[in-house]
């Protein structure tokens, strides 16, 4: 069963700001480097209908390989040194493959 994991979000930071790209550069490096994930993409939004600019996707072969993500130093560390602080809003999807 493969597990496809979205989070779609806005930063604290302007559009286009050396801010804005450093945060995405840096969230490619580190989650990337974590086991498991697979086929990460960063999304930006274009419709008018959402307020969430970004998008990143990933997907991980299994449960334990997702399990693994949400548990690994990385992931937690990025989370707490830089996603709270610099993400305003998000929303979160993780789906299973029929």
């Amino acid at each position: 069963m493969t597990i496809q994991h979205t989070v779609v979000f806005r930063l604290a930071h302007a559009s286009g700001s050396p801010q804005e790209a450093e945060f995405l550069d840096t969230a490619q490096r580190t989650l990337t480097g974590i086991p498991g994930v697979t086929e990460f993409t960063i999304n930006r939004q274009v419709s008018p209908k959402s307020d969430l600019d970004w998008q990143f996707s990933m997907a991980f072969a299994d449960q334990a390989a997702y399990d693994g993500y949400n548990t690994h130093p990385d992931h937690v560390g990025f989370v707490a040194d830089r996603w709270v602080p610099e993400v305003v809003a998000f929303q979160e999807y993780d789906f299973s493959h029929r």
